[in-house]
């Protein structure tokens, strides 16, 4: 059985600061507007104007029928969406954030650490999932700059963008962030940050708009807590059996052949 208190991994925030964040445990979590038109968790049994349904799989936003003006990263969502860490969520007009249940601090690094402390994996990428760069892959073989400058590899030529605004680089099956001197810094899975340590599927995100994603084969993915293993093995209760026992298929055919082929002979010689 799973322990419900592994999958409480991701927070939902509201806009307004007296409504306290929303801790998302397996199950379905229903939202919508209250009396003073604001957005909150639904108890009182009407129907909420989105749910937040949370499984094993991660988290799916669906939309009530007849709700409309739903968006994720400011694309529309008219029935159902899966979100990752760090997404935004507007429902009539105001703005949620799926943000991570650790502390930001958890992710910074730790001082002194080098991309030479250990083995790097190429296969790891940067995607783009908003704004400019939306599709597009970055592989991080080499330290990559972002900035406004026109040698950037993330160039983002918008007002008030620093001409060198961080820096990403591969430290062994992570990407460290570094800013250089930004005046906002960037936000890391929801969180404003100025450096971090990001690990597969961490979010980060350059003026507001421009998302991207690391990405890296299952292999590489360092689990922060050695218990997160039992969350992932259920995963694969429904996969089918692959070699182990049994007969391969065509040796199954060629008895059921041969079986048919006697039992013929006994029903022929026999009725002689």
């Amino acid at each position: 059985m799973l322990d419900s208190r592994r999958m409480t991994a991701l927070k939902l925030r509201f806009p307004t600061p007296d409504e306290p964040e929303l801790p998302l445990d397996v199950g379905v979590h229903g939202i919508g507007r209250r009396g003073d038109d604001a957005l909150a968790p639904i108890t009182d049994g009407s129907e909420p104007s989105v749910r937040f349904c949370v499984d094993r799989r991660g988290v799916w936003l669906t939309v009530s029928d007849g709700v409309q003006g739903v968006h994720v990263n400011g694309r529309q969502v008219r029935r159902m969406a899966m979100l990752r860490t760090g997404d935004a969520i507007f429902v009539d007009g105001h703005e949620l954030r799926l943000v991570a249940g650790a502390p930001v601090s958890a992710i910074v690094p730790p001082a002194g650490l080098a991309p030479e402390d250990a083995e790097a994996d190429p296969r790891i990428v940067l995607r783009g999932v908003g704004g400019r760069y939306h599709g597009r892959s970055f592989t991080l073989d080499r330290p990559r700059l972002v900035g406004r400058l026109g040698e950037a590899d993330i160039r983002i030529d918008e007002p008030g963008f620093a001409e060198r605004h961080a820096r990403l680089e591969r430290v062994g099956t992570q990407v460290r962030l570094t800013d250089l001197g930004s005046a906002d810094g960037s936000v890391v899975n929801g969180e404003p940050m100025r450096d971090a340590l990001l690990q597969a599927g961490d979010q980060v995100v350059f003026d507001a708009h421009h998302r991207f994603v690391v990405e890296a084969p299952a292999r590489a993915v360092q689990p922060l807590d050695p218990d997160d293993a039992v969350v992932a093995a259920p995963l694969l209760e429904d996969a089918p059996t692959q070699g182990g026992g049994g007969l391969p298929l065509p040796w199954l055919l060629l008895a059921a052949v041969v079986l048919a082929g006697l039992l013929a002979a006994l029903l022929l010689y026999g009725a002689a």
